[in-house]
């Protein structure tokens, strides 16, 4: 936002009268810039611009007068940001860390045919389901995941994921003026090949233990795969129509 001094500009029809009016307005174009006032801010011409790079970012422009002496006026906008995203932290259970012989050990202590004895499905099941969570309570840690999609892809491990960081602290520096061009774009080169590198491996390897690994393989495209979609209706050997998806997987 600023006073760019260019009165010649017609917003509205994108249009310039003078050279270096033009290229400010081709510039803006290229960049895919918006600008959003609308009136003249200074003796009937429209010097004072607001730009923003996204639809919608900045609204309820309005002119508010000048202050003091000067003789242009103030433009107020709002920017127009969507409320935070809340993160739910869920508790999951951390089954690398579980100790499944302690967890069967404690199932098999418990006195089934006694705790069951003359008791209905109903009933032996609440009986069986307070002992499996009691049991998972004490075998089976917990721990603390965010809402957000932290899956690592396949390919990652930890000695990629040093290099990735050691990117970024290399791109740090090199906004800061602590690192050279050249150091940084060699970084990141050696980090990319890497990259390449892994993934190349895992692909190779899924696609030589495919015959006896299917579903790693699967789960692999799935994963890379930016639309889920759903199946859609079936018609069944009579001519009627599926939609529930318990009748299409019969």
């Amino acid at each position: 936002m600023g006073d760019f001094n260019h009165p010649d500009i017609c917003w509205r029809d994108n249009t310039a009268g003078h050279k270096q009016s033009r290229r400010y307005l081709e510039y803006t174009d290229n960049n895919f810039l918006l600008q959003v006032t609308e009136e003249p801010t200074r003796r009937g011409a429209m010097l004072d611009l607001v730009l923003t790079n996204k639809e919608g970012l900045v609204g309820n422009v309005k002119l508010r007068g000048s202050l003091g002496y000067s003789d242009h006026e103030m433009v107020e906008f709002k920017i127009l940001r969507a409320a935070r995203r809340v993160h739910s932290k869920l508790a999951t259970l951390d089954f690398r860390r579980a100790d499944f012989g302690f967890f069967r050990d404690l199932l098999g202590r418990a006195p089934w045919d006694k705790a069951l004895e003359g008791r209905g499905a109903q009933d032996s099941w609440l009986v069986f389901r307070d002992h499996l969570l009691q049991a998972q309570k004490q075998c089976i840690p917990t721990k603390r995941r965010s809402g957000k999609n932290t899956t690592w892809p396949a390919w990652m491990n930890e000695e990629l994921l040093d290099k990735l960081q050691h990117k970024k602290e290399a791109f740090g520096g090199w906004k800061q003026g602590q690192v050279a061009w050249e150091e940084y774009r060699e970084v990141v080169r050696a980090v990319r090949d890497q990259v390449r590198k892994a993934k190349g491996l895992i692909e190779l390897n899924l696609d030589r233990d495919i015959k006896g690994n299917k579903k790693s393989f699967y789960r692999y495209v799935s994963d890379k795969r930016k639309t889920r979609e759903n199946v859609d209706p079936l018609w069944n050997e009579t001519g009627g129509l599926l939609t529930q998806d318990m009748d299409k997987a019969e």
